[in-house]
C-alpha cells in the first residue's frame, strides 16, 4: 500500500480524497493555488506544495508542475479527483513515466473513452447500444447544418472533448446549429484544448441515468447500480439519487452487463462511470443508448456510497496499489434511497446567474463528512451528509466551477430521503452571494420529482418562467405569519427595555398585521396562545433578538426558519422561497396603506452585465438597429458562455464595453436609444 499520495485537486473532492486516506493511514499531499492558500483542503493535508496563480491554466492544469511536488515531497501516488487532469491520457503517461501511480484507470481506457467519437465506436462494437449520429469530423457550420438535416431535428453538438455540461448546444432548427454551432467549438478549445465537435440524435423524454463501473488489474469488473441524474440545468446535473425510480431490476442487469462489456473491452480498471441516455417514452425501458464514460470518480458518487455501503476512494486506491477487488457482483446489494443536491454559487431568482464572492455566514447542516471507517458512516449523521471544501469568510472565486457544497440524504424510502433534504436545506445557512438552495428544495417538493416522473427537461418544463420560490400553501403562510409576529413581538419586548429610552415601561404591541404576497393576516399574541385571523396557532419555539435561524414546532411539523430584518418586517427563507414579510403593529398597518409607493426606474434601454465575468464578443455597433431576442454580447463566467439578448426593439446609441473587458456585475455593456 501507499504511503503517501499527491491530491492533484481542490475543494470538496481534495478533501474527501484526504479523509480517506488519512483513514488508512496514507499521508496526504495538497496542492493549490493563490486563490486556494487558505482553503480547508490545504490545511487538511499533511503537506501542501503551492503551484501558481489562481487561473487552473497556470496552476491545476499544469503537469510538470503536480509531477514536481510529487518528486518534493516524496508521493508515491496522484488521486486527480475530477475535472482538471482527471481525464487526460498525457498527464497519466507523465506520471508513469516518473514512476509515479495514477490512481485511476489505464492510460488506454482514458484514451479510447476520452474522446467522444473514437468511444461510440468502441462501445458498438462491443455490443453497447448508441445513438444515432454522425461521429466523423465536422468540416465547418455548413457542413454541421447538412449532417442536422440528415439526422433529424431535435439534435444535439457536443465537443468531443468535452464534459462537465461544456461545450453543448440543442439545436431544434436550423438556425439553432448557425447560432450555436462556432459556440460549441470555441468552448471545446477553452475548456479542453479540443474543438472537434459531433452530432447526434436527442432523445425525446429522456432520462439521464449512469451505471457506477468498479475493476481491478486482474480482470474483475462489477457495476455498482445506477444513478439517475435526469434533473440538468444547461447539462449540468443538479440532483441525481440511488437508485432510480425508473429502473427495474430487469433493466439494471441489461444496463450494467452491457457497461461491463464496454469496461472490459478496453481493459478497465479503477472506479468509471458509463453514462446513459433512456428513452422515458418507452415504459419497458429497452430504449437505452450509450452517451459516453467519465473515466474517473464522478461528482455524485456519494449516493452510491450510501446505497452500497462501498467506499469508492478506497477502492481506487486499493486497486492502484495493486490489490484485488474484495467483493462479488452477488456481494452488490441495494440498502435505502440515497438523495444529492449540489449547492451552487448562482441566482435561482435571477436566472441562475453566476454569484461569486466572500462567504459571509456559512453554517451547514451538519458537519462536514468525516470518513471513520463504519459502512454506514458514508450516510453522515442521522442520514445527513455534507461534502464540501470552503469556510466561513472564505471567497469563492470567479476562477473554479460555482460548486459550493454537495448535501447527502439517505432513508430506507424515496420520500423519506426528499424529505430529510428538504429539512436540511431549510437549515443551511448562506450569505454573502447568490445560492440555489430554495431552488433544490423546491424541487424536491415538487409533485412531479415526487412521482418520479423524471427526464432531463423538468427544469425546463416546470420552470419555463424561471424560477421564483416553491409556492406556499395557504396552511404554511398562516404558519410563517404567527411566527413572524411572535418574533416581532419579542424585538419591540427587548426595545422597550433599554434602560433611558422611554420614560416610563410600555406593553409591546400584542396586535400585529403580517402581510405575505399581498395578504394581510391579523395575529394576536397572548401569554398562553397565539392566534391567526382568529384561529389558535400551535407554536413553539425559542428567539433572542439577533437570531438569524429559528427551529420551530408549528401545528406540529418541525420547520427551519432563515430570518432577515428589514424596514417593514423580515425576509422569511424556508421551503423553497424567499417570503418579503410585512409585520406591523395594527394601529401602524392602517395608516401604511396610505403611503406613497415608489417605482423602480425603468433600466430596460440598457443591457447591463448580470455577473462578473469576462465580455468574449460584441455582436452589434452604435447605430445598429436590433430586435427583440437578437443575441447582442456574450459574457463568459465561471467556464461557460452566457448569451445576452435584447429585451427590447431599436437602436443602439452607445457602446460602454469591448470585447476582451473584463465586467463588473451591473456594468452597461451599451444603451439604447
Amino acid at each position: 500500500m501507499f504511503k503517501k499520495i499527491l491530491i492533484a485537486n481542490r475543494g470538496e473532492i481534495a478533501c474527501r480524497v484526504i479523509k480517506t486516506a488519512h483513514r488508512m493511514g496514507i499521508q496526504t499531499v495538497a496542492v493549490y493555488s493563490d486563490a486556494d492558500a487558505r482553503a480547508p483542503f490545504v490545511r487538511m493535508a499533511d503537506e501542501a506544495v503551492h503551484i501558481g496563480p489562481a487561473p487552473a491554466a497556470q496552476s491545476y492544469l499544469i503537469a510538470d508542475k503536480i509531477i514536481a511536488a510529487c518528486k518534493q515531497t516524496g508521493a508515491e501516488a496522484v488521486h486527480p479527483g475530477y475535472g482538471f487532469l482527471s481525464e487526460r491520457t498525457s498527464f497519466a503517461e507523465a506520471l508513469a513515466a516518473e514512476g509515479i501511480a495514477f490512481i485511476g484507470p489505464p492510460v488506454g481506457a482514458i484514451a479510447a473513452m476520452g474522446d467522444k467519437i473514437e468511444s461510440k465506436k468502441l462501445a458498438k462494437q462491443a455490443g453497447v447500444n448508441v445513438v444515432p449520429g454522425y461521429v466523423g469530423e465536422i468540416e465547418d457550420t455548413e457542413h454541421a447544418v447538412r449532417i442536422s438535416n440528415e439526422i433529424g431535428y431535435p439534435v444535439m453538438m457536443k465537443a468531443s472533448a468535452g464534459g462537465g455540461g461544456k461545450g453543448m448546444r440543442l439545436a431544434y432548427t436550423e438556425q439553432d446549429v448557425r447560432e450555436g454551432f462556432e459556440s460549441v467549438k470555441r468552448e471545446g478549445l477553452n475548456s479542453f484544448g479540443d474543438d472537434r465537435v459531433f452530432i447526434e440524435k436527442f432523445i425525446l423524454n429522456p432520462r439521464h441515468i449512469e451505471i457506477q463501473i468498479l475493476g481491478d488489474k486482474h480482470g474483475n469488473i462489477l457495476y455498482l447500480n445506477e444513478r439517475e441524474c435526469s434533473i440538468q440545468r444547461r447539462h449540468q446535473k443538479v440532483v441525481e439519487e440511488a437508485p432510480s425510480p425508473f429502473v427495474t431490476e430487469k433493466m439494471r442487469k441489461a444496463m450494467g452487463e452491457q457497461c461491463v462489456a464496454l469496461a472490459r473491452a478496453v481493459g478497465y480498471y479503477s472506479a468509471g462511470t458509463v453514462e446513459l441516455i433512456v428513452s422515458g417514452a418507452d415504459p419497458t425501458g429497452e430504449s437505452f443508448y450509450f452517451l459516453e464514460m467519465n473515466t474517473r470518480l464522478q461528482v455524485e458518487h456519494p449516493v452510491t456510497e450510501c446505497i452500497t455501503c462501498i467506499d469508492l476512494v478506497e477502492q481506487m486506491i486499493r486497486v492502484a496499489a495493486g490489490e484485488k477487488l474484495a467483493m462479488t457482483q452477488a456481494d452488490v446489494k441495494i440498502d435505502g434511497w440515497a438523495i444529492e443536491n449540489r449547492v451552487y454559487a448562482e441566482d435561482p431568482y435571477r436566472g441562475f446567474l453566476p454569484s461569486t464572492g466572500r462567504l459571509v455566514r456559512y453554517r451547514p447542516p451538519v458537519d462536514g463528512w468525516t470518513d471513520d471507517g463504519a459502512a454506514n458512516g458514508r450516510r453522515g449523521v442521522d442520514g445527513v451528509r455534507v461534502d464540501d471544501g470552503v469556510y466561513e469568510g472564505g471567497e469563492v472565486s470567479m476562477f473554479y466551477d460555482p460548486m459550493i457544497a454537495k448535501l447527502i440524504t439517505w432513508a430506507q424510502t424515496r420520500g423519506e430521503a426528499a424529505d430529510r433534504q428538504i429539512a436540511a436545506l431549510d437549515a443551511f445557512e448562506i450569505e454573502g452571494l447568490g445560492h440555489n438552495i430554495d431552488f433544490v428544495s423546491a424541487i424536491m417538493q415538487h409533485p412531479r420529482f415526487r412521482s418520479g416522473d423524471l427526464t432531463t427537461g423538468f427544469i425546463a418544463e416546470e420552470y419555463p418562467e424561471g424560477f421564483q420560490g416553491a409556492p406556499a400553501s395557504e396552511e404554511l403562510k398562516v404558519k410563517l405569519a404567527a411566527v413572524a409576529a411572535f418574533v416581532a413581538t419579542a424585538r419591540a419586548d427587548r426595545a422597550r427595555r433599554v434602560d433611558g429610552q422611554l420614560a416610563h415601561p410600555l406593553d409591546p404591541p400584542s396586535h400585529w398585521t403580517v402581510t405575505i404576497e399581498k395578504t394581510p393576516y391579523e395575529v394576536q399574541i397572548d401569554e398562553d396562545a397565539v392566534t391567526v385571523n382568529g384561529v389558535e396557532v400551535e407554536l413553539t419555539l425559542e428567539y433572542t433578538p439577533g437570531d438569524r435561524f429559528i427551529a420551530a414546532e408549528i401545528g406540529g411539523e418541525d420547520i427551519g426558519i432563515k430570518l432577515d430584518v428589514t424596514r417593514t418586517g423580515f425576509r422569511i427563507s424556508t421551503r423553497g422561497a424567499v417570503h418579503k414579510v410585512d409585520c406591523l403593529p395594527t394601529r401602524i398597518a392602517d395608516l401604511s396603506r396610505h403611503m406613497i409607493e415608489k417605482i423602480p426606474p425603468d433600466l430596460s434601454r440598457y443591457l447591463i452585465c448580470p455577473m462578473p465575468g469576462l465580455l468574449v464578443a460584441l455582436h452589434v455597433n452604435e447605430g445598429d438597429r436590433v430586435e427583440v431576442g437578437q443575441p447582442l454580447a456574450v459574457v463568459e463566467a465561471m467556464k461557460m458562455e452566457n448569451i445576452l439578448r435584447a429585451e427590447k426593439a431599436g437602436v443602439v446609441k452607445s457602446v460602454n464595453a469591448q470585447p476582451g473587458e473584463s465586467l463588473a456585475v451591473d456594468a452597461i455593456i451599451l444603451e439604447m436609444e
